[in-house]
C-alpha cells in the first residue's frame, strides 16, 4: 500500500462552544489516504485539544511508522486494525483514521459498500435514525437565531451553563422538533436532579453525559431518579467501558475517533445490544469522510449525531446526502463501494 497524509482545516458557520467554555472556529483534522493500484481509501481523525490530540503529533507518528504500514498486506480490515492497535497503542484517533481508510480501500477492492460487508441492508425502505443538528452554547437569543436559520427535524443542544433551563424553555417556544441535550459532563448530581425534570416538561428526548465521566456513584443515583434516558459519552470510550456503562446508563454514544475506528465500533454495538442498551453513534465534527463512515452504521443504530458537514461552510467530499427528503435529517443510502463518498479538495457549500 501507499500512504499519504495531510492536515485539513474546515471552518464552522458559527463558533462552536461546549461546556467548560471550550470554543473552536475551525475543525483541524488529520486526513489519510491508502492506495493500492487504482483503489484508494480515505480516513479522518479530528484533532481535539481537550484530549491532547494534535494533527502534528499524529503526522509525526505516521512518518515514523510509514514503512511498516505500507508493507502490510490488506486482506482483512480486522487484521489491519489489530496491527495498527499494536503499532499505535496510545493513539486511538490515529488508529481510527487508518482503520477507516483501510475499510474504505477494502470496500473498493471488493466493490461493496461497508454496510453490506457488515451484513446489514440499507435501501430506501430501511428505517434508519434521523440525524440531529447541534446548537453550540451561546447567548439564548443567538441560539434561537441559529435554530431559526436552520430548520431541522431534531436538535441537539449543548448545555452546561447557569441558564440551561431558561435556554431550553426559550428554544421550545420556537420549535416543535424533538430536543436532545448534551451536558458533556458539565453538571453536578444536584444540578442534574433539578434540570432533567425541567427538561422533560419541555419535551427533551434524552440526556447525554450529564455527570463527570468517572462519577459512578452519582450516575447510579441519577439513573434511579431520571425521568429521561441517559446516554454515556465520555464514560464510554473503549470496548471495555460498554459493560460498565450498562449499570449506569440507558444507552451509549460511540465515537469512532475515540474508540479507535469502525472495527471496534462493530463489536461495541453488538455487546451493547446484547446488554439491552440503546446505541447512538456521535461525531467529533468530522467532515464528509468521517461522517460517511458513521453513516455506514445507520442500519445498526437507534440514534445518530453526524452533523459535522451541516455545521461547516466547506465540504471535502461528495455523495453524502442529508436531504433525502427536504429537511428530513434522514441520510440517503450510500451504495457506492467502501465509505460510499468521493473525496474532493475542500470547497464552499
Amino acid at each position: 500500500m501507499q500512504l499519504e497524509f495531510w492536515e485539513q482545516q474546515l471552518p464552522f458557520e458559527y463558533p462552536f462552544t461546549i461546556s467548560n467554555g471550550r470554543t473552536k472556529t475551525h475543525q483541524h483534522s488529520l486526513m489519510v489516504k491508502l492506495s493500492l493500484g487504482n483503489w484508494v481509501g480515505y480516513g479522518e481523525a479530528p484533532a481535539i485539544v481537550y484530549y491532547n490530540v494534535t494533527v502534528q503529533g499524529m503526522m509525526e507518528q505516521l512518518e515514523k511508522q510509514r514503512k511498516l504500514i505500507e508493507k502490510f498486506a490488506l486482506i482483512d480490515p480486522e487484521r489491519f486494525w489489530h496491527f495498527l492497535h499494536h503499532l499505535f497503542p496510545q493513539d486511538p484517533f490515529l488508529v481510527c483514521a487508518l482503520d477507516m481508510a483501510g475499510w474504505d480501500l477494502f470496500g473498493q477492492m471488493k466493490k461493496q459498500p461497508l454496510h453490506e460487508m457488515w451484513h446489514t441492508t440499507w435501501d430506501n425502505a430501511t428505517v434508519t435514525p434521523i440525524c440531529d443538528y447541534t446548537l453550540g452554547i451561546d447567548a439564548i437569543e443567538k441560539m434561537v437565531e441559529k435554530m431559526n436559520a436552520h430548520p431541522w427535524p431534531i436538535y441537539k443542544v449543548k448545555v452546561g451553563t447557569d441558564y440551561d433551563i431558561e435556554m431550553l424553555t426559550e428554544l421550545r417556544k420556537h420549535t416543535t422538533a424533538p430536543l436532545r441535550v448534551d451536558a458533556n459532563a458539565g453538571w453536578t448530581l444536584e444540578e442534574a436532579l433539578v434540570k432533567i425534570p425541567a427538561f422533560a416538561k419541555v419535551g427533551v428526548e434524552l440526556i447525554e453525559q450529564p455527570l463527570a465521566k468517572d462519577n459512578w456513584e452519582g450516575m447510579a443515583e441519577l439513573k434511579k431518579q431520571s425521568v429521561l434516558p441517559l446516554f454515556a459519552d465520555e464514560s464510554c470510550v473503549f470496548e471495555k467501558d460498554v459493560a460498565t456503562c450498562a449499570n449506569y446508563f440507558h444507552g451509549i454514544n460511540i465515537k469512532l475517533t475515540k474508540c479507535s475506528g469502525p472495527t471496534p465500533a462493530l463489536r461495541m454495538i453488538k455487546e451493547a445490544k446484547g446488554l439491552g442498551l440503546k446505541v447512538m453513534m456521535g461525531s467529533m465534527n468530522e467532515s464528509v469522510i468521517g461522517s460517511a463512515a458513521i453513516a455506514q452504521f445507520l442500519p445498526q443504530l437507534d440514534y445518530v449525531d453526524m452533523d459535522g458537514p451541516l455545521l461547516m461552510t466547506e465540504l471535502n467530499g461528495v455523495g453524502l446526502d442529508f436531504s433525502f427528503a427536504q429537511n428530513s435529517g434522514k441520510i440517503a443510502p450510500l451504495n457506492r463501494p467502501g465509505l460510499g463518498v468521493q473525496y474532493r479538495m475542500p470547497f464552499k457549500k
